[in-house]
């Protein structure tokens, strides 16, 4: 059983076991936060702090937190199934892959499961580069996929520089976001595996793909041979509007990536979906590649209701109204502070508040923390908040919801005017 320690000692645990810097900078940034109970789209701090959560840990808690459906679910499997074994055929992880191939692009087929997202992404790349006998990585300048061997290497330097884990500049090549010129002449040798994209990049604050942007990409990708991978671990299941973001821009593409939601945020699980060229390894050795928690059975089933909820056709109403709801009334306090509050970056629930300050989000983040809203500033551009509405928010919780972002916006602008 877990001790009840005090928040304090939970953060002195932090410092002295955990994650010293972490938990050192989350207390510079006035966040003293441990987290106790948690339900639907609340936390709670362990001194009872009422918390509502528009950070979702990335959109693992989509549709909320310790949804009562989920936790049922898993209890049923607990009655038969447990992680299972990765060599084996499984009930559970035959029919969570046919689900995906069914709700997934007609380009992909086969689905490789893992126990995350960054495992998922390297999955992907391994698979673009059996398929096309490349080596060379395309990536998006301050993207984000993941800490594991390979997905830390096309991601910021913030994580990679500090393992040594940068790469080969000429294996792993960065472009910057909607510059479709930049993507030409990196892939115009012939020599790229895949091109590696968020649908829409969220650790650098949401950046909505241009017009035409994403389309263009994917056509030059056919055209010099390199397979494309929609990273859809944010922007996936729902978040957009559609079940996949991908959708919104036509594109099939080679690969796709989904985690954190699938996950319903009670058990682990990540999926990369392959077309059959990407895929065919496992057709030459499907022990190429292993993973012990990939795909344990407990979270397939788990994954195949989340999957089975986020299509329901009240779900999919619900992200349409709360979107156009919490749209309007955030652009009524832009009105408002619109020294400030200068920018609002949006598909579905995807949200990207831009303020008109270096470090805006952090004064913001403080203020909505002070007020009851927990929603966390981009970490590679400070001037974003990441506001990430749940699926099934009501009327009421938006109205709440906007009602203390209007009072931290302004206490936040007030803040800021006495630093300038």
């Amino acid at each position: 059983m877990l001790n009840h320690n005090s928040k304090e000692k939970v953060i002195e645990q932090s410092i002295e076991w955990w994650n010293p810097g972490k938990t050192k900078q989350w207390q510079k940034d006035e966040i003293d936060f441990v987290m106790g109970k948690r339900e639907g789209y609340y936390v709670y701090d362990m001194h009872g702090k009422k918390l509502m959560n528009l950070h979702l840990n990335g959109g693992t808690y989509n549709l909320g937190h310790r949804n009562p459906e989920i936790i049922e679910t898993l209890k049923e499997a607990l009655e038969e199934f447990d992680i299972g074994n990765h060599h084996f055929p499984s009930i559970a992880r035959a029919q969570l892959a046919e689900d995906l191939n069914k709700c997934t692009p007609n380009s992909v087929r086969y689905s490789i499961f893992s126990s995350g997202g960054s495992e998922a992404v390297d999955v992907a790349m391994k698979s673009a580069r059996y398929a096309t006998k490349r080596r060379k990585i395309i990536s998006i300048q301050n993207g984000y996929h993941g800490h594991t061997g390979l997905a830390v290497s096309i991601g910021n330097e913030r994580y990679s520089r500090p393992f040594l884990s940068e790469g080969d500049p000429d294996e792993f090549v960065q472009v910057p976001f909607n510059d479709i010129e930049a993507m030409r002449r990196a892939l115009a040798n012939e020599d790229a595996a895949c091109v590696v994209i968020e649908t829409i990049p969220a650790t650098y604050g949401f950046p909505l793909p241009e017009p035409g942007y994403l389309e263009a990409v994917k056509e030059l990708c056919e055209q010099y041979g390199t397979m494309y991978i929609a990273d859809e671990v944010q922007t996936g299941l729902m978040r957009t509007g559609k079940l996949w973001g991908i959708e919104h821009y036509n594109i099939e593409p080679d690969i796709l990536v989904t985690a954190k939601g699938l996950s319903g945020g009670i058990y682990p699980i990540g999926a990369t979906v392959v077309s059959e060229k990407a895929g065919g390894w496992m057709e030459e050795d499907g022990f190429a590649h292993i993973s012990t928690f990939g795909g344990s059975e407990l979270g397939c089933v788990v994954a195949m209701k989340v999957l089975e909820m986020s299509q329901r056709p009240n779900v999919v109403k619900n992200v349409e109204y709360v979107s156009r709801y919490l749209r309007s009334g955030l652009e009524t306090i832009k009105q408002k502070y619109p020294d400030f509050f200068i920018g609002i970056r949006q598909l579905g629930v995807v949200m990207g508040l831009e303020f008109n300050h270096p470090e805006g989000a952090k004064y913001v983040m403080r203020s909505l923390y002070k007020n009851g809203v927990w929603a966390i500033y981009s970490m590679l551009d400070t001037k974003v908040v990441q506001f990430k509405p749940g699926l099934l928010l009501d009327k009421a919780y938006c109205d709440d919801l906007l009602t203390r972002c209007e009072d931290s916006i302004k206490e936040a602008a007030q803040a800021v005017k006495q630093t300038l």
